[in-house]
């Protein structure tokens, strides 16, 4: 059994998705952002550096934290979606680790900056907004030629895909981009990808977009998320 610590952000479908994809036991607790919950003594203990998500498995009482390191003891828990083989498991790991590295923080810098900082400081939203987009092109630039992020469907996509589908909230487009799209498109029908995006508690962001009410009141308890 695995014990799910998370929230409702592009790091914590990026587990639960996998997990779902994995098809492995597990149990979803609701992390409370926006009233601090990441920064008690009970889940720092699990996760030092208070942030979502992190995983107990029960099986061996190991706790694993970062969700790109969740993702690979996942993966070779089921021994899924991440191959052993050295050069195949590189191309995994590198595009993993594209999305860790590049991909998610600078969309994530690009939420805080367009979405919730109360002042809005343009130049820090372009430069977010740019790198998330140039991003966006090395991504379709490399999905021209291969169905899939590694060459066979992986965790990479998953990680990947689980930010690039939230562009619209970042403020990033994707116009031009078919390749882009194609596969943005062609994972919500990969198995556990719907039921993975709505762990722990369902937010439609395309709604929120669309429901002002509903945007301002995210937005209110993101800025929380991002003084703590």
């Amino acid at each position: 059994m695995i014990k799910l610590f998370t929230a409702p952000t592009p790091n914590g479908h990026k587990v639960s998705c996998t997990l779902e994809a994995l098809n492995l036991d597990y149990q979803a607790h609701l992390v409370n952002l926006s009233e601090g919950e990441q920064k008690k003594p009970d889940f720092l203990k699990i996760s030092p550096n208070g942030r979502i998500p992190a995983i107990i498995d029960t099986s061996n009482n190991l706790s694993v934290f970062e969700s790109g390191a969740i993702m690979i003891y996942l993966a070779d828990k089921a021994n899924k979606l991440i191959s052993q083989d050295p050069i195949k498991r590189s191309k995994v790991t590198e595009w993993l680790m594209f999305q860790m590295g590049g991909v998610g923080p600078m969309m994530g810098q690009a939420n805080v900056f367009f979405r919730y900082f109360p002042e809005k400081i343009q130049p820090a939203i372009d430069r977010y907004q740019n790198e998330s987009r140039r991003l966006f092109e090395v991504l379709n630039n490399h999905l021209q030629e291969n169905e899939w992020l590694a060459g066979e469907y992986s965790i990479a996509d998953i990680a990947n895909w689980c930010w690039v589908r939230t562009h619209k909230w970042s403020g990033v487009s994707i116009d031009g981009l078919e390749n882009l799209d194609r596969w943005k498109n062609a994972m919500y029908n990969q198995p556990g990808m719907l039921k993975g995006i709505k762990v722990p508690v369902e937010i439609d962001m395309e709604k929120n977009l669309k429901d002002k009410d509903k945007t301002k009141e995210f937005i209110k308890n993101a800025q929380k998320m991002v003084k703590k």
